[in-house]
Parts: C-alpha cells; sequence; structure tokens
C-alpha cells in the first residue's frame, strides 16, 4: 500500500506543475459560480470534517513521545500536526477542482460506467467514515455521557440525528451556501472563544500565543518531509485525503467564479489554512499547559465538529445522488430522505465495526487518478491539449445559485 500511495501522490504534484504550467492564467468559471469569500466558505468546511475540531487534542501527546515515535523528532508536534491537515496537501483538492472545472466536461471519463460506480462507492465510503469518526470521538469530548470511553447508544442517536440533517439539507444546492458560511463563522467564533479563555487570562497573555503561533515556521523549514509518508499513521491521512480529493474537487469545481488557475490553487492551498494554524495554535497552548476542556468549550467543540459533518455529507451526499441519479426529483423528498439515511446509517455501522478501511478508499481514490489520466493519453490527448478556456457554456453569473435545485 504504501508504494501504491508513493505512486499516488508523486503524480499528483507532477500533474499540479504541469497544470500551472499549461493553464496557469485560464480562468475557472463553474457551472454555479459563487464570489470568491462564498468559495472559499464552500471549499473549506465542505473539505474537512469533525477531525479538525476533535482530533488535535487527542494526537499533540504522542507526537511529542519520540521514544514510540522517533520519526517525529525533526520537528514539534504543532508543525506535525499541521503538516498531517493544512497547506501543501490542500493542492490535491486544486487538481481535481482544476480537473472538473476546466477538462472533465471535455473528456467525460467519470461518466463511463464502470468509473461513475466506483468513483461513487468511494463518496458513499468517505461519507460513512466521516459519520463513524465523529462517532468514535464522542466518548473523549463528552465524558458526561457513558463512561468517557464507550460508544453508548445516545452517541448512535446523536450521529443519526446528524445523518438525518445533513441528508435533508441535501435536497436543495441552495442550502450550501447557507450552510457553509454559518459553518466558518461558527468555526471562527469557536476559534475566538478559545483563545479568549487561554490568553487573556493573567498568567498568559498575547505574547504567548504569538510565541506558540511561531513553532508553526518549522513546518516550511521541514516542508519535504512531509510529501512522503512518515509511518502507518501519517499514510492514514494521507489516503484519507486521497478519498476526499475526487469528490471535493467534483463538488467545488461547481462554484469557482472566474479566479484565474494560479490563483485557485493559493487560494485552496492558504485561505484555509490561516484559520488552522490559528485554532491548531490555540488547542496546542491548552495541551502544552494541561488547561482542561471539559464541559463547556468541549461542548462547543463538539456542536461546531456536527455542523461541519452536516456540511460534509450534504455536499457530499447531493454529490453521489447527482451522479446515479438518485435525485428528489425521481423519487420525491420522502424517499430520498430514507433511503440515503439508511445507507449512511448501515455503512456507519460498517466502519466500527472494522469490516472498513479508509485506506481502501483512499487506493480506488488514487486507483480513478492514474485510470484518468492513461485515459487522456490514449484516447483524448489532441482534446485536452487544445484547452484554452474555461467550457463556453460557464458564465460568470452569481445570481445562478439562487436558482438552483
Amino acid at each position: 500500500m504504501t508504494a501504491w500511495l508513493t505512486t499516488g501522490i508523486l503524480f499528483t504534484f507532477a500533474a499540479i506543475a504541469f497544470v500551472l504550467y499549461r493553464w496557469g492564467n485560464v480562468k475557472c468559471i463553474g457551472v454555479t459560480p459563487v464570489r470568491t469569500f462564498t468559495f472559499i466558505a464552500i471549499l473549506f468546511t465542505s473539505g474537512l470534517d469533525v477531525g479538525l475540531i476533535m482530533f488535535p487534542l487527542t494526537e499533540f501527546a504522542g507526537y511529542a513521545d519520540l521514544s514510540t515515535s522517533p520519526e517525529y523528532g525533526f520537528s514539534n508536534p504543532l508543525a506535525i500536526e499541521f503538516g498531517f491537515w493544512a497547506f501543501l496537501i490542500w493542492a490535491f483538492y486544486f487538481l481535481t477542482c482544476f480537473y472538473f472545472c476546466v477538462i472533465e466536461p471535455r473528456v467525460k471519463f467519470f461518466e463511463i460506467p464502470l468509473v461513475k460506480f466506483i468513483n461513487n462507492l468511494v463518496i458513499i465510503g468517505t461519507c460513512a467514515f466521516t459519520a463513524y469518526l465523529l462517532l468514535t470521538n464522542l466518548p473523549w469530548y463528552l465524558p458526561e455521557i457513558g463512561d468517557g470511553e464507550s460508544v453508548v447508544g445516545t452517541f448512535y442517536l446523536i450521529v443519526f440525528v446528524v445523518i438525518a440533517a445533513a441528508v435533508y439539507s441535501s435536497t436543495s444546492i441552495r442550502y450550501v451556501r447557507t450552510l457553509s458560511l454559518a459553518s466558518t463563522w461558527l468555526f471562527i467564533g469557536l476559534i475566538a472563544l478559545m483563545w479568549a479563555g487561554a490568553f487573556l487570562s493573567p498568567e498568559s497573555g498575547v505574547g504567548e500565543f504569538v510565541t506558540t503561533f511561531a513553532l508553526l515556521g518549522d513546518y516550511f523549514g521541514n516542508l519535504h518531509h512531509f510529501v512522503l509518508p512518515l509511518n502507518d499513521y501519517h499514510e492514514f491521512y494521507l489516503f484519507w485525503w486521497f478519498a476526499w480529493s475526487i469528490m471535493i474537487g467534483q463538488f467545488t469545481s461547481r462554484f469557482v467564479g472566474g479566479m484565474k488557475t494560479y490563483q485557485v490553487l493559493i487560494a485552496m492551498m492558504v485561505f484555509p489554512s490561516i484559520p488552522i494554524a490559528i485554532w491548531f495554535s490555540v488547542l496546542y497552548y491548552y495541551s502544552v499547559n494541561e488547561i482542561a476542556t471539559a464541559g463547556f468549550y468541549n461542548i462547543a467543540m463538539v456542536t461546531v465538529g456536527i455542523t461541519f459533518v452536516v456540511n460534509s455529507l450534504d455536499s457530499l451526499t447531493r454529490l453521489y445522488t447527482d451522479n446515479l441519479n438518485l435525485t428528489v426529483q425521481r423519487f420525491g423528498k420522502a424517499k430520498y430522505v430514507v433511503g440515503n439515511i439508511v445507507l449512511m446509517s448501515a455503512l456507519t455501522l460498517l466502519f466500527s465495526l472494522d469490516f472498513l478501511q479508509i485506506q481502501w478508499v483512499g487506493a480506488l481514490a488514487i486507483a480513478l487518478i492514474l485510470a484518468c489520466f492513461g485515459y487522456i493519453m490514449a484516447t483524448k490527448y489532441q482534446k485536452v491539449a487544445a484547452i484554452e478556456r474555461s467550457p463556453k457554456e460557464n458564465q460568470i453569473d452569481f445570481s445562478k445559485i439562487e436558482l438552483a435545485n
């Protein structure tokens, strides 16, 4: 699996370099363009899930334990956490976003029946894994419910309600903008709340935050360490990012509003990384100084995490139901909602039983990416080589989002 992952990573970065060289100044226009801030909000909240909120506090200590994991010794835990979640790996999303916005309309590789089937397996599997992550992390953040370790009935109920809310909101794409902007502002509010709790106390100050934030500079000084997997855990993360990459690119490509290709890359790598950097710095300060988050802070984090999950599942459910023509228009809202809730709930349980692994899903995504390149080279080379702009039918009209179903 490591060799397969390495092949996928090296191909992805080579493809990004070629895209910038060949189409760096092409204006990217999606079928439902939105303004840049809205696009970034959709990208950020669709491209991340509950792990961003819930994982760091459980992981910092592991990155600091060099006796168990000496491979982390080149940097500090904050920089390593940032490297697993931000900046460089968001380039995966850029490549697929550009492809679906500019190239796929001419190639139609993902409309081939077998490819469409495999792609939707990836999407559905990743949806279920997102819900599974929420389920498995709730005991740590809500120890007041149960024994703080086991998944109890209440947690299953919470995840079921989250799945139901996401499926319902996916019935109309108009909910995407509202949900994405709301998720973004809630996350910003959570950062401000916990930042104030840590750095406005008499024992610390803004200078402490600056000192903690500065540790992230070590990530950029050791960027090369994060390209290929450091160990099995980093490999898990990279497969996870690949699992997301095709569907997030496919989804976000709809909303690109006229930015040039290189600007899309900058937007995707830089803008999401800024709040992630601030958020992780705040959490790292809590971790290092053993500041308790039990109670109100944990509830606030779970609330924002749930919002992220609803947002992600909304986007992905909408995507795979559109791809498979399992739409509200075809089946009616009641059948659509019930069918998708049953499917997502069943697959979430399969992940909880260790029957499914996200690494398998990521490996399938890499296979699709490499197969797409082979298909272009074999059958569509001249057509792709002639591309000079986004599809003519895609025009910058920010009112389209209001008219979409």
